[in-house]
């Protein structure tokens, strides 16, 4: 699982409301030849509105590129809370398209009613699985520890306290994904390195702004000058905590954001971003189901795309991040070779929910 929400990074649209995004022409019988416009349908169905969050906009593009590298359609239904997830999911399956996917954990337990009940349709969940398999049930999870260890490796490259650390909405494993494998990146490409992670816990770990804010000053009081932000929407208060800080000291400290680039949004204080490519997951998970590969649970990384960061990636330069930055090309090179060195199977990034 990732951070997008509540167990992975989300920017949390203001929009409401079960919402058709995207329609696509359903008349053709399901399992139409894809070569010949045969009528493949694909309907997607999101845990929150999309509007403004980027994670889930790479889901839509992800659908909306399988429809047409298939020669079908899709259809996407946005959902607002609990309820309207449900019937956003028994909407899909009763029209019955070729794939129903579906983007986060808040869908693992719907999935698995709908996979008994309807034994033939197919489903991809992408950012979660089921406890149970079901053959007719893919999954497609992420290997966010990874890039998380590359944005160390960043962060260790530019510190110039020797200190880093992490803002992380929870103390459990699976979130510790995005600050132990920070701390252990830095510490890799820069000896002496130390680390602390604070925790922004409470009731509301996943949109407590203020919280989280609290955190990354406390950590920059101690020293440290590069910080993972890992608090989900509180994130825009490790953002804000860091603009404080430049302006108060004319440096402050510098982060690091996550799933989308958040240096658009929080310009001269973002180095760079951990992606998460769920366009990926969703546009080769559909075409693993067609190809009859389905049923299974299938990792994304570094080495299959499925992982980066927004300065790995193109259009860099219009990106506002300051990995961007001319003075940063020597990192992106120590960068890249890690990158290259994780791929390849030579460099093994622990994994803290393993």
């Amino acid at each position: 699982m990732s951070l997008r929400t509540r167990t992975s990074l989300r920017i949390t649209a203001a929009t409401v409301g079960a919402v058709l995004l995207a329609t696509g022409c359903n008349a053709a019988a399901k399992g139409g030849d894809p070569g010949k416009g045969g009528g493949r349908t694909f309907t997607l169905v999101t845990p929150d509105p999309v509007a403004q969050n980027e994670f889930l906009k790479l889901a839509v593009s992800g659908v909306k590129a399988a429809a047409k590298a298939h020669g079908g359609s899709q259809k996407v239904f946005q959902s607002s809370d609990s309820d309207s997830r449900q019937q956003n999911v028994a909407s899909a399956v009763d029209s019955a398209p070729d794939v129903v996917a579906l983007v986060g954990f808040e869908f693992a337990d719907i999935v698995a009613q709908q996979a008994e009940a309807h034994p033939k349709q197919q489903f991809l969940l992408v950012d979660a699985c089921t406890k149970k398999t079901y053959e007719n049930v893919t999954c497609a999870v992420f290997r966010e520890h990874e890039a998380v260890f590359l944005a160390g490796a960043e962060a260790g490259l530019l510190t110039e306290s020797k200190k880093v650390g992490a803002v992380d909405v929870l103390d459990t494993p699976q979130f510790r994904r995005y600050s132990e494998p920070f701390a252990a990146g830095a510490k890799k490409v820069r000896a002496g390195v130390g680390s602390r992670t604070l925790f922004v816990g409470g009731q509301s770990p996943f949109n407590d702004a203020a919280r989280a804010k609290d955190q990354a000053s406390t950590l920059a009081s101690g020293g440290v000058d590069q910080v993972m932000a890992a608090a989900a929407a509180g994130n825009t208060g490790v953002f804000q905590a860091a603009k404080a800080a430049k302006a108060a000291k004319g440096k402050g400290f510098l982060a690091y954001g996550v799933d989308a680039n958040q240096c658009l949004t929080s310009p001269g204080v973002v180095v760079d971003n951990v992606l998460k490519k769920t366009d990926v997951a969703v546009e080769k998970g559909i075409g693993q189901i067609l190809d009859g590969k389905g049923g299974t649970t299938v990792s994304y990384g570094l080495k299959e795309g499925g992982m980066s960061l927004t300065g790995l990636e193109p259009g860099l330069a219009g990106s506002k991040c300051l990995i961007a930055e001319p003075a940063n090309d020597d990192v992106l090179k120590r960068v890249k070779k890690l990158r290259d060195d994780i791929a390849g199977g030579k460099l093994t990034v622990d994994d803290p929910a393993a």
